[in-house]
């Protein structure tokens, strides 16, 4: 068997010459065999090893989560405030009721105030909780990702306990619970959430 037999199966087939096919090289600077492909595209203008952009819904549920922490906290300090004059309302109440004492007065307007404080500092607590949330989301992990959909869970909840109370106000949280939900669950924010980090 010749080199250029046809029935040779390890051989190399016969070329005509001076005509660019099998057995040429590649030209330089062509992509194939033995040259790197383009690097791969992220979504919203990332580029691998580079910054990505934060999607916009992604930006919306943060915006949303601060608002939210924002008005909590608000909502905390006003209860923690407002404990003394609870204290003193409800001192008022009792102590015009001729069958208790003034120290039973006393008492429970002194568990009334700290009833009012306790609730303030969980009140203040959860909207920290909101705010590190959202404070994260630039550099956030998956669990920034599963903490902000629990709390928004949770803002749900109480949220549709005070509709039924007919608290009003309650339906703007609940908007807000819900949106922060879809936005950090949907397809962007599993994208911004399990990025590769460098």
């Amino acid at each position: 068997m010749s080199f250029g037999d046809p029935n040779n199966p390890y051989g190399q087939p016969p070329q005509q010459p001076g005509q660019p096919g099998y057995g040429y090289p590649q030209q330089p600077g062509q992509p194939g065999y033995g040259y790197p492909s383009a690097p791969p595209m992220q979504p919203y203008g990332g580029m691998p090893g580079g910054p990505a952009e934060m999607p916009g819904t992604v930006k919306a549920a943060r915006v949303m989560l601060y608002v939210l922490g924002i008005c909590q906290a608000i909502g905390g300090v006003a209860m923690m405030a407002a404990s003394a004059w609870f204290a003193d309302y409800f001192e008022d109440a009792v102590s015009s009721d001729p069958s208790i004492s003034t120290e039973d007065a006393d008492t429970v307007a002194s568990i009334g105030a700290g009833v009012m404080i306790f609730f303030g500092v969980i009140v203040l607590g959860f909207a920290v909780w909101g705010i590190l949330n959202a404070a994260k989301f630039s550099k956030g992990r998956g669990g920034v990702r599963v903490s902000s959909i629990v709390y928004a869970s949770i803002v749900v909840l109480f949220s549709v306990i005070s509709l039924l109370g007919a608290y009003i106000f309650a339906l703007i949280s609940l908007i807000l619970g819900i949106l922060i939900i879809v936005f950090c669950a949907n397809k962007n924010g599993g994208y911004w959430f399990n990025r590769p980090q460098y």
